[in-house]
């Protein structure tokens, strides 16, 4: 095995070597504790957070100042559920959100359900849309928060965050986003989407991990998450990771540079995978929105087969993919985005995502579309799932 072709973006990227460079310097010549300001080190490390800051708020279209670090996704998004929970929780204890989303959020809303808080899920359609006119419905005079992804990290699926944001301000209630798979990928702009909240993790975009970012709209009452010292104005305590915030803001500086022609590059690769999958594999379901997707996302179905065994035999041949979430890869249930989506089980569990990047060739999309079309063949003779196996 010669070949390595790397098909798990959305679980991770590769950190960028001017990322890499960028960072080396914050361990070893400007190591200060950014609140020791009193010394040189100690002001670098803070100046070296702030332009992090505002490279990141000018991308989003936020002001620096309702920009804040945070440990990574998963953190941002506990804060945002939690942190306007508890804050709003005399005016209400409602909360939506949808039966697709990551983890991070649906198990923090089982959290809070032990402080008599409720959740509505919303149901999706068969790409994974949401539908507005429910949504409405579904407000109640108790709802306090809205919280839906804007792009779902196993189908690719994108939601309408725009009217969303103006149906939850309508109403007066607070909205969060979980943009972890969106950053980089799509035009974020919290203003005119009408975000409250946003979550974010610089290991999506070429950055390192142990890193992300809330957005937190001005005005928003919200708890702190994490409690101590003073660090980012107040709101979030600990002693900054002045190595990755700097990665962080050089990730999305280099993303913004060539923004447009990075999403229409990884559009081109993404729908050529697609149709070279259809046109030489049968009985396939492309999951997510045909359209409305992540530019890098391709998540088929491959009925009479198990996922499992086809990324094992992946792996044989040098690709690296997913069978889902890579924060449930272990779990042998099949994906709760696919079934909510209205896939049946079998169905659900012969799903492979892949999610390119930019080093992706033309030559490696036509290798993947062989190895799987060889793969699918040899995996359907043996089982016993495949009508045509039937004795």
């Amino acid at each position: 095995m010669s070949k390595k072709i790397y098909l798990d973006n959305a679980a991770t990227t590769k950190v960028r070597k001017e990322v890499v460079e960028e960072m080396i310097k914050y361990f070893d010549e400007f190591y200060g504790n950014p609140s020791s300001q009193l010394y040189e080190l100690g002001r670098k490390s803070k100046e070296a957070i702030e332009k992090s800051r505002k490279t990141i708020a000018d991308f989003i279209n936020a002001d620096e100042k309702e920009f804040y670090f945070t440990g990574g996704g998963s953190e941002s998004d506990n804060w945002a559920i939690k942190g306007v929970a508890f804050a709003n929780m005399k005016k209400g204890k409602h909360i939506i959100t949808t039966k697709i989303e990551h983890h991070a959020i649906l198990h923090t809303c089982e959290y809070l359900e032990k402080f008599g808080f409720e959740t509505t899920y919303l149901d999706v359609d068969q790409y994974g849309m949401i539908d507005l006119e429910q949504l409405k419905v579904s407000i109640r005079p108790d709802t306090i928060l809205i919280s839906i992804m804007y792009a779902n990290n196993e189908i690719g699926t994108i939601q309408p965050i725009e009217q969303i944001g103006e149906i939850a301000h309508e109403h007066g209630i607070i909205f969060h986003t979980d943009a972890v798979q969106a950053m980089g990928a799509v035009k974020i702009d919290v203003k005119k989407q009408h975000i409250d909240l946003m979550s974010m993790s610089a290991h999506k975009v070429g950055g390192p991990k142990g890193i992300g970012g809330m957005y937190i709209r001005k005005g928003v009452k919200i708890d702190n998450f994490i409690h101590g010292g003073g660090q980012e104005r107040g709101k979030r305590a600990g002693t900054e990771g002045v190595q990755n915030i700097v990665g962080f803001g050089k990730a999305v500086e280099l993303i913004n540079k060539n923004f447009d022609k990075h999403v229409e590059a990884l559009t081109l690769k993404r729908n050529k995978l697609i149709e070279g999958i259809k046109s030489n594999i049968e009985d396939v379901i492309l999951n997510g929105h045909p359209t409305m997707r992540l530019p890098n996302n391709v998540n088929f179905s491959y009925k009479y087969v198990e996922g499992e065994s086809i990324l094992l035999l992946l792996d044989m041949e040098g690709i690296a993919a997913s069978s889902g979430s890579a924060c449930t890869s272990g779990s042998l249930d099949p994906s709760h985005v696919l079934l909510a989506t209205g896939l049946d089980h079998g169905t659900a569990h012969g799903s492979i995502r892949f999610t390119l990047s930019e080093e992706i060739t033309d030559e490696d999309i036509e290798f993947v579309v062989e190895t799987m079309k060889s793969i699918i063949e040899k995996l359907r003779k043996i089982s016993p799932l495949n009508k045509n196996n039937a004795m």
